[in-house]
């Protein structure tokens, strides 16, 4: 792919998320209900994007305590399920993340990605090949099918493709909310994503 000739974007609206990242969870949780119009969603690895948080790199443990708090406190004001952390965390969200992308390729993005996000960060598991089809099979993916699938090559390539390509578009870290040229980072900007969709 050809970095400093971005591919076209689409019409509509993009939810770019990745699995391992708390932020896009939240995010995750209330964009079908806040975002006005259709938005794709769009898995891609947030390691491989220009500006990444990696939730490892924290100057002290009361740092981390911080930070990592203010995730629970968030979801406890929304009245989600009560945060547990994975263990570990973070974790490789590789196998994940390959697994959302065969989930979009057969129309299941959505219903996968939030039973995944649900195993994570409300049933404390770090989304290792087991927890993955368990997340899969809560919305009718076979789990031959997809353990076929996180082992193939062009699954592989369509995730660095929509990865490269989201960075070409100016996706820093996700969560992010593309809507035309503007792009929208963190969950904290999706009410503004949300206007700029209805303008």
């Amino acid at each position: 792919m050809d970095l400093a000739h971005p591919p076209p974007a689409s019409d509509g609206p993009a939810f770019y998320f990745d699995l391992g990242n708390p932020d896009a969870y939240l995010a995750a949780e209330r964009v079908l209900q806040t975002m006005p119009v259709a938005t794709e969603w769009i898995p891609v690895l947030a390691s491989d994007l220009p500006g990444a948080e990696s939730f490892e790199a924290f100057r002290c443990q009361a740092e981390r305590d911080i930070v990592l708090g203010g995730f629970g406190t968030a979801i406890a004001r929304r009245g989600l399920q009560p945060l547990r952390w994975p263990d570990p965390f973070p974790f490789d969200s590789t196998v994940a993340m390959l697994a959302a992308t065969y989930a979009k390729q057969i129309g299941r993005t959505v219903p996968f990605a939030l039973a995944a996000y649900r195993q994570a960060f409300a049933g404390g598991r770090a989304l290792d090949t087991d927890t993955v089809l368990i997340a899969a099979a809560a919305c009718e993916m076979h789990p031959t099918a997809v353990l076929r699938a996180i082992e193939l090559r062009s699954v592989r390539d369509a995730l660095a493709e929509q990865t490269a390509a989201a960075a070409a578009l100016g996706v820093r870290d996700v969560p992010a909310v593309r809507v035309g040229e503007r792009v929208f980072h963190g969950d904290a900007s999706l009410p503004g994503a949300a206007r700029a969709a209805a303008a």
